[in-house]
């Protein structure tokens, strides 16, 4: 069981939305700690311990997910992560730009617990990013 602080995976592979996500959290002040993915293929290895994360000892608390990663689209990702015993249960918020109907109904057919389109005005992202913050970090229990 972990006790403290509950640790967030961002899976984004554009510096500037990593960055403006970052901002939006701290802005916030939801002090968790956040790893970055920067593609599928490396966020896989990080849930599964693989590759250079053989030494990682614990899950995050939530997943916040793009869908237009390179190597390993998002919606695979999405596929592994519930596909797999250790982590189907992790909460994955699609965190994307995208508004086509296709990828909502796809993320939802393969779980997702949320689908947010990214605002572009930074002031709305701050606040979608408080919601999000509260309700996944705060409200929601997981065990």
């Amino acid at each position: 069981m972990r006790i403290g602080k509950k640790t967030i995976l961002l899976i984004e592979d554009r510096a500037d939305d990593v960055d403006l996500t970052l901002r939006a959290l701290e802005k916030n002040r939801i002090a968790n700690e956040v790893f970055v993915c920067v593609d599928g293929l490396d966020a896989l290895d990080f849930l599964f311990a693989r590759g250079r994360y053989t030494e990682r000892a614990e899950l995050p608390e939530l997943i916040l997910l793009d869908l237009n990663l390179p190597r390993i689209t998002g919606l695979e990702v999405l596929r592994q992560i519930r596909a797999d015993e250790r982590t189907r249960r992790i909460p994955v918020v699609v965190l994307t730009s995208s508004a086509e109907d296709q990828d909502i109904l796809a993320s939802y057919d393969l779980g997702a617990n949320s689908f947010v389109q990214k605002p572009v005005d930074f002031s709305q992202f701050v606040q979608a990013t408080h919601q999000l913050g509260m309700y996944w970090l705060v409200l929601n229990r997981t065990r």
